[in-house]
């Protein structure tokens, strides 16, 4: 077999984060619906084998690839570098799952997940504020260290106990909200489009509000406050947004891509499933299981997908189309004409 030239695109574990998502979804449906409890850890299990897998596979990537390719070039990529916060963030849930049968192992978990979350964010920022960056090269996964990370951060720390830790998180989660956010925007709207596998990370817009929404019902033990009034709101107007954006979506030709779709959908699914579970309406039931089946399709379509791309050993070129568009992404903008040596 040749030996591998480049390593395994950081965009590939969105499909761990998402399984996950997918997993805490079911676990916050099935006491609405009076669901068996075995049948969410059938896909905590999923997203477990899933993540582990990827991270076995990125590393012994890694050890066969050329010297010239390091893991720090790869994380200080302008397009694939925010990506690796992924990994402890996935982290985080699976620990939070942990914790339902061994609370001791799931805080642990949970807590170095926090740890090793933070020291990628503090460093990542430390190479931003070099100046290499340009606004070319933010997408959507620039959310992602600073903000999903640590707003799963307060979710999660809040459900195995740590809960002193959980408004810190939440704190810096919601600042670089706004911040990243901006940045994000402006991007978007003033500058070339995205390359079409990195499309579906304009999705992430609709999760911080939705992971938010969690957050805050946990954190103020399900007390509808105005806070989490203003962010439904917020969210609701993104959430339009990402209907607007479906034509464009249908468009894309499929890509590993498209596992960014699946943790804001799940996100978004499982702020509604709170916001009903917090009123309950007698019908409560009935938007619940919409919702569950609208993101158990999307599931399925990127999952068979996806697998037939591993069946048709097409994983290979998949991959140089997320390396293909990683790289555009991080071409000098005709604009600003920043540099991105790393």
């Amino acid at each position: 077999m040749p030996r591998p030239t480049t390593r395994i695109p950081l965009n590939t574990l969105a499909v761990p984060f998402g399984l996950a998502g997918f997993a805490e979804t079911w676990s916050y449906a099935a006491p609405v619906l009076h669901l068996p409890a075995f049948l969410p850890q059938v896909f905590w299990a999923i997203a477990a084998v899933a993540w582990l897998w990827l991270l076995g596979a990125h590393v012994v990537r890694g050890v066969r690839v050329r010297a010239h390719e390091r893991l720090v070039d790869q994380l200080r990529h302008p397009a694939q570098g925010p990506l690796a916060a992924l990994v402890p963030a996935t982290a985080m849930l699976l620990g939070v799952d942990l914790s339902r049968s061994w609370p001791v192992g799931g805080q642990v978990l949970v807590l170095l997940a926090v740890a090793v979350a933070a020291g990628f964010a503090a460093w990542l920022l430390s190479t931003w504020f070099e100046g290499r960056l340009a606004l070319e090269s933010v997408h959507g996964g620039y959310l992602l260290p600073t903000v999903a990370a640590a707003l799963v951060g307060s979710v999660a720390t809040h459900e195995v106990g740590a809960t002193w830790l959980s408004w810190a998180c939440f704190g810096v989660g919601v600042f670089f909200w706004g911040v990243m956010t901006g940045l994000l925007l402006l991007r978007l709207c003033f500058r070339p489009e995205l390359p079409g596998p990195l499309v579906p990370t304009m999705a992430i817009l609709v999760a911080p509000p939705a992971v938010a929404t969690v957050s805050v019902f946990a954190l103020t033990d399900d007390v509808v406050t105005l806070p989490v009034q203003a962010i439904a709101g917020l969210g609701a107007l993104l959430f339009l947004v990402q209907l607007a954006l479906v034509p464009r979506y249908v468009r894309l030709s499929f890509s590993l891509g498209f596992w960014s779709f699946v943790f804001p959908a799940a996100a978004v699914a499982t702020a509604a499933i709170e916001w009903l579970r917090v009123l309950d309406p007698s019908w409560a039931w009935i938007p619940v299981v919409a919702v569950l089946a609208l993101l158990c399709v999307l599931v399925a379509v990127v999952g068979t997908r996806s697998l037939g791309l591993a069946a048709h050993h097409l994983l290979r070129q998949a991959e140089g189309v997320l390396q293909a568009a990683d790289d555009q992404d991080a071409e000098p903008g005709p604009v600003t004409g920043a540099t991105r040596v790393v």
